[in-house]
């Protein structure tokens, strides 16, 4: 098969398992609470190795105390590590969220940018924060957000052969129409957690098995075949 057909295979069962996740996760919505996109910004570079229950427990004590950019680039450091710390990795998270917010002051007036290379630029943040806050803050579609579910679920699918988070990024873009790139996300993150876990997914119980390579195919459930109803001669 060549390139170009192989290409077009791909998109077209990466648009199936886009319109299953659809209709089994209708709702897709951030599961990260905040108010602002200064507290998205926050709130997202703490959920790194640790779950958005967890930060969700964490951050209104933290928003309360420090609402916005300003009052986070003045706090104590001291404290924004104890308010922190069971996010785990809690020293740098703290200091690269306040050097993320004194940037945000001292070069965008205290508003959050709103393009990846400026968010790029901001201590703490890499692509999947980037494209989180571009996303959910401001409507922004500039990639695909790729964390621990989405790596395990894409490569499963084989919809990418990398590791690399950037790469398989790239493979997703190509697959994927441009205003789904983010709902995706959130629905491979839904999907992975309550199926497709990483020690035993529940392929009997998938609504993408047949569609997925690596299905166990023991416990493959075919679709249903549809009945047809004879006519009279």
């Amino acid at each position: 098969m060549s390139s170009t057909r192989k290409l077009a295979a791909q998109k077209q069962r990466a648009l199936e398992i886009l319109v299953r996740l659809k209709r089994l996760y209708p709702e897709a919505p951030c599961t990260l609470n905040y108010e602002t996109p200064v507290q998205l910004l926050v709130a997202t570079i703490l959920s790194a190795q640790c779950t958005d229950e967890r930060v969700n427990l964490v951050t209104p004590e933290l928003f309360r105390r420090f609402p916005d950019a300003v009052a986070l680039a003045n706090a104590e450091v001291g404290e924004l590590e104890q308010l922190v710390r069971s996010t785990g990795f809690y020293r740098n998270k703290a200091k690269n969220i306040q050097a993320a917010c004194r940037q945000i002051v001292s070069d965008y007036g205290g508003h959050v940018p709103k393009t990846m290379e400026e968010l790029l630029k901001l201590p703490g943040v890499a692509r999947k924060t980037a494209n989180v806050v571009l996303a959910h803050a401001y409507g922004i579609h500039a990639g695909v957000t790729v964390d621990t579910h989405v790596k395990r679920l894409s490569q499963r699918l084989g919809l990418t052969q990398h590791s690399d988070p950037i790469r398989i990024e790239r493979d997703l873009m190509q697959l994927l129409p441009q205003p789904d790139w983010e709902n995706w996300s959130i629905r491979l993150i839904y999907h992975g957690r309550a199926v497709c876990t990483a020690r035993n997914p529940a392929c009997d119980s998938c609504v993408l098995a047949d569609l997925c390579p690596t299905a166990d195919p023991s416990k493959v459930v075919p679709p249903p075949v549809p009945k047809v109803t004879s006519t009279p001669l």
